[in-house]
């Protein structure tokens, strides 16, 4: 066997376990989806694997070795768009939103990425909670853009224009 093929049979492997893992994720299993996703890391590390066990740790409310596992995941693959924005998701929970914007305006520029939702209402709540409501309700309307069935981006944007009607009666958008 090349090791082209070896490394491509490893690398189906390894997203076979993240597949798993994800799955006992979805469950709120996280211990044992981060001992998949771990796994599929020993078998052959992807930008996937390391994302998804950030995220797992996200839940376990370890943003350290989150936003590490997101540093891991962008060395292997700068344009995969998913630890970016979760990088700066994680900046906001921690109310580090200073911090957070320029992980997520690099999510909006990652080729590879399948829901740029995420990072737009990122910025939305990073904006809102600075008082800059112009700016949020601009990253939540195209939050809903991205994609119209996201229902906290509708809250949001309703939410939003509410407190620009109370700052200003007349110019509500």
């Amino acid at each position: 066997m090349s090791d082209a093929q070896d490394n491509k049979d490893k690398r189906q492997e390894a997203m076979e376990w993240v597949g798993k893992a994800y799955q006992l994720h979805m469950k709120n299993e996280v211990e044992k989806a981060i001992a998949l996703y771990t796994k599929s890391i020993e078998i052959h590390p992807t930008a996937e694997a390391y994302t998804f066990r950030g995220w797992a740790r996200s839940f376990e409310k370890d943003y350290a070795s989150a936003i590490e596992d997101c540093h891991r995941a962008i060395d292997l693959d700068p344009e995969f768009g998913n630890p970016y924005n979760d990088i700066g998701a994680y900046y906001v929970e921690q109310n580090e939103p200073d911090e957070a914007i320029p992980w997520l305006r690099m999510a909006l520029k990652a080729k590879r990425y399948e829901s740029y939702c995420f990072p737009h209402f990122n910025l939305g709540r990073v904006y809102e909670a600075k008082g800059q409501l112009d700016k949020a309700l601009e990253h939540f309307r195209h939050a809903l853009e991205e994609n119209p069935r996201y229902a906290l981006a509708a809250k949001a944007v309703d939410r939003v224009k509410e407190k620009l009607a109370a700052r200003n009666p007349e110019a509500i958008g």
